[in-house]
């Protein structure tokens, strides 16, 4: 899989304002961005939260600013396909407001990852989620579980762009079912290699 493909869900050490801030008001940032994202379903806000949140990219640093760009290469048929879709039900102001939620609020879920160490995100969640362990949950598997979807964001961004690669390779570049059927094989299959791995080490056991 391509390099740039892969940083997209990795941390990436610096020394930036966005990297120094505290690790609840990262949370509070992203929190606040989907709330606005479901309570003003606006296409104007979708955009202007999208531009933000290349500014604030820009504040994390050249490297980060650089990898903003990099879910639009890789994911630019899904868009496209999405936004012909909505275009052919709702009309214009639905492929913007679509899609820029889409994009907002991936490209701030992206901000937080690339700036925190997945450890240090991993702990936070722990500590949030700490009551649940009164109702007989346990807050560990939770952020387990939060941990592996980003690792497995680099992958999924990675098999789709390898698969554009051997589509256009092959002529079929344009052919949606030749772009996204590998991806959604090869995601489904690494959730089942996934699943199949934690339950061997008896971590999706119940022991309370």
């Amino acid at each position: 899989m391509r390099g740039n493909s892969m940083k997209i869900g990795l941390f990436v050490p610096g020394n930036s304002v966005v990297h120094r801030a505290p690790l609840w008001l990262k949370y509070v940032f992203v929190l606040g961005v989907g709330v606005l994202l479901l309570v003003w379903r606006n296409p104007w806000v979708s955009l202007a939260l999208v531009v933000v949140s290349y500014v604030f990219f820009a504040l994390a640093g050249s490297r980060i600013r650089r990898s903003w760009w990099v879910p639009m290469r890789a994911l630019w048929w899904i868009f496209v396909l999405l936004g012909i879709y909505q275009w052919w039900l709702n009309g214009w102001q639905d492929v913007m407001m679509v899609l820029g939620t889409m994009i907002a609020a991936m490209q701030w879920a992206r901000l937080l990852v690339l700036t925190t160490p997945l450890s240090e995100l991993m702990e936070g969640l722990e500590r949030v989620l700490s009551p649940l362990r009164y109702v007989g949950l346990r807050p560990a598997v939770f952020s387990l579980a939060i941990a592996i979807m980003i690792r497995s964001i680099p992958m999924i961004i990675g098999a789709a762009q390898d698969t554009v690669d051997a589509a256009n390779a092959r002529g079929l570049g344009k052919n949606p079912i030749a772009l996204a059927a590998p991806t959604i094989i090869t995601t489904i299959a690494t959730a089942r290699t996934t699943g199949d791995a934690l339950a061997a080490r008896g971590i999706l056991e119940s022991d309370y």
